[in-house]
């Protein structure tokens, strides 16, 4: 079901938003452009440096291979959302 009070307890996936002009992507999913760029989870130091282009369907295996899943024990620690909805709430009302 399209709307999430017709759904119950189903989970919808959306498999649209994957399309060429869409933003959001899983982790380690491959973008639909010629040189294969997948989306990566990053580490906090790396975020400075990165550059979309490293992170491709070639890199990623050897990637993951050396670090393993970054993300791995991310539901280990738990932070507040507030300044992040203070932020989309000011970034809404400036529009």
């Amino acid at each position: 079901a399209w709307w999430k009070e017709e759904r119950g307890e189903r989970i919808f996936v959306d498999f649209n938003q994957t399309a060429r002009d869409r933003t959001i992507a899983s982790a380690y999913s491959v973008r639909p452009f010629p040189h294969a760029p997948v989306s990566a989870p990053l580490r906090w130091d790396e975020i400075d440096d990165a550059e979309p282009r490293d992170f491709d369907i070639r890199t990623l295996p050897v990637r993951y291979a050396e670090l393993g899943d970054v993300h791995a024990d991310m539901d280990q620690e738990a932070f507040r959302l507030d300044g992040l909805l203070e932020l989309a709430d000011r970034d809404e009302k400036e529009r």
